[in-house]
């Protein structure tokens, strides 16, 4: 994997606190899957709530699409209210998998459309979509779609890292800048410093709502 060899050694050599977190760390796997709008369909889950509640709903919310579980945008439009509430899902979140549904219906998350996206402009394609914010956004480009240069600064598990490894002690939009400015030298690899930082939590990704 000459490509992973070559940010590991890029963000080693820019910045010796993340040289010492990827040496005590475990190697990070691609997580590269094609299908955006499951992926969308997840984050909207998970928002807000701890990694075990949102896998718990998950497995519900796939009992609502016997026989293989998979939602299809057509179905999960016809879903009521309560059907979703039934398996955990908050009426404000129900209104966010239907827009998410009939965003795909229109053919607006082609995978090959999405990525010839540059991260701008699918940023605000994604966010286009009722409850899909910037973090959902940044988290469908680091993890579905593996684009290598993406960083999240209002992302909790992020900030936590950095305030523990780096010492910083600022707040809100202080820290925001102080944490670009660090991540600067991390440049194009800024998406795999992430999930090191994540790792050394040993933490998911966190929303900032």
């Amino acid at each position: 994997m000459p490509a992973k060899n070559s940010a590991l050694q890029h963000l080693r050599q820019a910045d010796p606190i993340l040289a010492a977190l990827i040496d005590r760390g475990q190697p990070i796997r691609p997580s590269a899957h094609e299908d955006i709008y499951l992926a969308l369909l997840k984050a909207i889950v998970s928002q807000q709530i701890s990694t075990k509640a949102a896998a718990a709903i998950w497995r519900k919310v796939e009992g609502l699409f016997p026989p293989d579980g998979y939602p299809e945008p057509a179905a999960v439009v016809a879903l009521s209210d309560e059907e979703l509430r039934a398996a955990g899902i908050s009426k404000q979140k129900a209104g966010y998998l239907r827009a998410i549904a009939d965003f795909a219906q229109q053919d607006q998350l082609d995978y090959q459309h999405i990525t010839n996206l540059d991260e701008d402009a699918l940023t605000r394609h994604l966010t286009s979509i009722k409850g899909v914010g910037r973090w959902t956004a940044q988290m469908i480009q680091m993890f579905a779609l593996e684009q290598p240069d993406v960083f999240s600064e209002g992302d909790l598990g992020i900030q936590n890292a950095m305030r523990r490894h780096y010492n910083l002690e600022e707040t809100g939009k202080a820290l925001h800048k102080r944490m670009i400015e660090i991540a600067e030298s991390w440049r194009p690899y800024r998406s795999l410093a992430c999930k090191y930082l994540w790792q050394s939590l040993d933490n998911t990704p966190a929303p900032k709502q």
